[in-house]
């Protein structure tokens, strides 16, 4: 028993000992690091006392330190970056749903801003401005080499201001420029409206008015078809959403799932990772669901789309989205400003993450431009597709239906053409449109 316990006291100060050197190099590592970064903040004093006492006109202090705490944070990621005071407030007032501006999303790319997206019945999109343009010049000013919040203030102004912007565009051999009047940008987060007994949700942004808006918009439009039964399904549509609130994402997630995880994010603690998972409760009934994505589909929105593929509760129709697979935590500092960090990656419930790759969709569908003007005029169109046997004077009319059966055929017909102009209208919606009612055409023979 002695010896026992000897062994074993001695097997434990050995095992001391074989610690304390593998630490050492550690420590050693870790004071030296220290010793780096006092250095080269030291560095960073000299060079601002230099700055302040020999540059060759007066320098703002205040600004010149923004400028480096800009500098640091925005050579992490594109989506990193000091907010100064104005800059916080502004974000605060987007997050509730009503700023001033043009109405765009914009981000960094090789020194350009790059469109992520307009935002709908504002400014920008009614001026044209679609998602992947590049910015390169505000009313003639040159943007390269500034930081993302820089360019932003120079977009910044007076409601009822007009300033003109310069448009990079894939396929546009020549820069172009876009004049906007800058306005009050009131965000209704999600439209709903009712096609074809399909239940459409456009959801334009990620608000805290958003899962409100989504679930009241909901029901009226299920009400006003006369209850679930007479629902074929949903669209959630959520082309050029640059995304937004996070816990907004995971509500509108929950809304179409019964259970399991929506979303998980990793930090680079272990400890800072967070799960969401859905409760249970469906407001969709379990009817079927397609959500619509593109390219201007970014973030919260890509938190949706993926958690509805993964759970195979919808069909994703469109074109791959944006690829922002990222969480920024805002973190307020003195003076009013605020730090946006990037903290973690969000991965969806499979496990995979779409930073850079995006969401792929399970059908992708490109949207078709609009038909060049025929050389036909409008009567002339309108002669030429009514043209038919009951155009014909005096043509036997159908005996075999009924006043109500006549009826029925009508409204098909009227449905069949008007699913044909939303063909020409919005492509991607009329596939969306089709699917669900596939889908409902089978759920009813099962």
């Amino acid at each position: 028993m002695k010896k026992f316990m000897i062994a074993a006291v001695t097997g434990a100060a050995a095992g001391f000992v074989l610690t304390a050197q593998f630490a050492a190099p550690i420590v050693a590592q870790e004071v030296e690091r220290d010793r780096l970064t006092y250095e080269q903040l030291d560095l960073f004093g000299d060079i601002f006392e230099r700055i302040r006492s020999t540059y060759v006109e007066d320098v703002d202090e205040k600004e010149l330190i923004e400028s480096a705490i800009n500098g640091m944070l925005s050579s992490l990621d594109p989506h990193s970056s000091y907010l100064a005071p104005d800059d916080f407030s502004d974000m605060r007032e987007q997050t509730r749903g009503e700023f001033g501006g043009l109405g765009i999303e914009v981000t960094q790319e090789d020194g350009f801003i790059k469109v992520v997206t307009p935002i709908d019945d504002t400014p920008a999109a009614r001026a044209g401005v679609e998602p992947g343009d590049f910015i390169t010049h505000v009313d003639d000013e040159p943007i390269l080499g500034l930081t993302l919040s820089e360019a932003v203030d120079l977009m910044r102004g007076p409601v009822g201001s007009d300033l003109t912007i310069t448009i990079v565009r894939e396929g546009e051999e020549e820069p172009f420029d876009l004049t906007i009047t800058r306005d009050i940008i009131t965000v209704r987060a999600v439209r709903a409206r009712t096609e074809a007994n399909v239940v459409v949700l456009r959801v334009s942004s990620f608000t805290e008015q958003t899962y409100p808006n989504l679930e009241s918009g909901l029901a009226e439009q299920v009400e006003e078809l006369g209850g679930m039964d007479n629902v074929d399904g949903f669209v959630i549509d959520l082309r050029n959403n640059p995304g937004g609130l996070l816990n907004q994402a995971v509500a509108v997630s929950d809304a179409f799932l019964e259970a399991g995880e929506i979303v998980s994010t990793r930090g680079r603690d272990p400890q800072d990772s967070d799960r969401y998972n859905a409760q249970p409760g469906d407001l969709a009934e379990g009817k079927p669901v397609v959500v619509l994505i593109n390219n201007g589909s970014a973030s919260a929105s890509e938190i949706v789309a993926g958690a509805l593929q993964d759970h195979r509760r919808a069909i994703v129709v469109g074109t791959r989205s944006f690829g922002k697979g990222s969480v920024q935590t805002i973190v307020p500092l003195q003076g009013k400003g605020a730090m946006r960090l990037t903290t973690a990656r969000y991965y969806t419930p499979s496990g995979r993450s779409i930073q850079n790759l995006g969401v792929a969709p399970d059908i992708i569908v490109e949207q078709k431009l609009a038909p060049e003007e025929a050389t036909e005029t409008e009567a002339e169109q309108e002669t030429r597709r009514r043209r038919s046997e009951a155009d014909l004077r005096g043509s036997l009319s159908n005996d075999s239906l009924s006043p109500d059966e006549l009826k029925t055929l009508e409204e098909e017909v009227e449905a069949a053409e008007a699913s044909a102009k939303r063909r020409v209208d919005d492509y991607q919606l009329a596939y969306a449109l089709d699917v669900i009612k596939g889908l409902s055409v089978l759920e009813a023979k099962d």
